[in-house]
């Protein structure tokens, strides 16, 4: 007898419940990290979604919203097409 009042079969079968407590805990938190993790799966199913928003991302980080209202800015501003030779051509901007 330990000094406690317990004996060593007491104490292997405390150890051996509290082992096989942990090892289904471990493989709870295994599942449990798996499915979080599982990005392919989750994007798979937000594919769509998922191409859209990648592609307006990539639009504004490539500076689009600013090259297309600078496009369509500078068309109201430029004036009257005076003469044209070959792709150059000669605007009358009335200043």
């Amino acid at each position: 007898m330990a000094r406690n009042g317990r004996s060593a079969a007491d104490v292997r079968r405390d150890l051996a419940a509290e082992r096989d407590e942990l090892a289904n805990a471990v493989e709870s938190l295994r599942r449990e990290v798996g499915e979080a993790t599982d990005v392919k799966g989750k994007l798979r199913s937000n594919m769509p979604a998922a191409t859209a928003a990648a592609l307006g991302l990539g639009f504004l980080l490539a500076g689009g919203i600013g090259a297309t209202m600078r496009l369509i800015a500078r068309r109201g501003r430029e004036g009257t097409e005076a003469a044209r030779v070959g792709r150059f051509s000669f605007i009358d901007r009335g200043r």
